[in-house]
């Protein structure tokens, strides 16, 4: 896969944190763009936010449509009939956008992974792998994929990254058992796991974000806490 193309946007010059949104099916980086952008995140410093379209691909479940998708959706059974190839191709792609930001000088302790539904779960996937510590995962509406590799393969830099993780509690795409199942299982292997619900569908609310607002306040308050 090559590189994803994104959009970009940086709070003042010479951001000093990363916060890379990754979208759900049928989306395009432009979908989370405003609520990143009215976020209030002064006391972090200049942040560069970063949104990625993901690759155009046809979806087994909307008849074969071509559409962005991090991974193919086979079924309904999201954890009997997980589309593995696709989601390890995603996970190199976006491995390779939070070398990138390394790379343009913020250390990855100053990074955050943040996805809504596929996105959340490609969050968690790359994340959990991510060979340099992150400061955090967030994950709204989704859910941990190859759940049963995750013990075999997270990278030892980050078996303690902090995660959040929201869901509504009447989500009929990605219910929240799921949700709950991915929370219990990051807390048995160690993880600091944030978990909120909200009396919603498939989609976030202000209380969720004003959460996750303060989530990234607190995970970003110290400069290079996890580089």
């Amino acid at each position: 896969m090559s590189q994803l193309q994104t959009i970009e946007y940086e709070t003042a010059a010479d951001p000093r944190a990363s916060i890379i949104v990754l979208h759900g099916l049928g989306a395009d980086g432009n979908d989370f763009a405003p609520i990143a952008e009215s976020m209030r995140l002064e006391p972090v410093g200049p942040v560069r936010f970063v949104f990625p379209h993901a690759p155009v691909m046809p979806v087994t479940i909307n008849n074969g449509w071509p559409m962005r998708a991090w991974y193919d959706i086979l079924g309904t059974e999201l954890q009997r009939s997980e589309d593995e190839p696709g989601l390890r191709r995603s996970r190199d792609a976006v491995d390779a956008l939070l070398r990138r930001e390394q790379e343009r000088g913020v250390p990855s302790g100053r990074i955050v992974l943040v996805g809504f539904s596929q996105g959340c779960a490609m969050a968690l996937l790359t994340g959990l792998r991510h060979a340099q510590p992150l400061a955090g995962i967030a994950g709204l509406s989704g859910y941990l994929p190859l759940a049963a590799r995750t013990a075999e393969e997270r990278h030892a830099a980050n078996a303690r990254v902090p995660v959040f993780l929201g869901h509504g509690t009447q989500d009929a795409i990605v219910q929240v058992e799921r949700g709950r199942a991915s929370r219990d299982l990051l807390l048995s292997l160690g993880h600091e796991v944030q978990w909120h619900e909200y009396p919603i569908g498939h989609t976030v609310s202000p209380q969720e974000l004003a959460a996750l607002q303060d989530w990234l306040l607190r995970v970003l308050a110290q400069p290079d806490a996890r580089a």
